[in-house]
């Protein structure tokens, strides 16, 4: 199978809604199989991602978006996982 066959898949099943592209990691494309409005848990040293399903509340200043009407807010936290601060700790 060529790479051009799995990005065109991939292009359709994002196009479809069936899959989500991810904009996390300007290296690589990700994809998430799940659609539903969550936030992500993303490790700067190994790229592990977890989901964070909870609702969380983001409100734009009056003003800024104004102009706009918001349909969605999508929020990233980065740190370090537990397997890595293990690691670093014994090394």
């Amino acid at each position: 199978m060529s790479f051009a066959t799995v990005y065109n898949t991939l292009n359709t099943l994002t196009n479809s809604g069936a899959v989500r592209e991810l904009t996390i990691d300007p290296d690589r494309k990700r994809y998430d199989p799940d659609t539903s409005l969550h936030h992500h848990l993303i490790c700067v040293t190994c790229k592990k991602i977890v989901d964070v399903p909870e609702e969380i509340a983001v409100e734009l200043p009056k003003g800024v978006a104004r102009d706009f009407t918001v349909l969605g807010s999508h929020v990233e936290f980065y740190g370090h996982c537990s397997s890595c601060r293990k690691k670093n700790k014994t090394s």
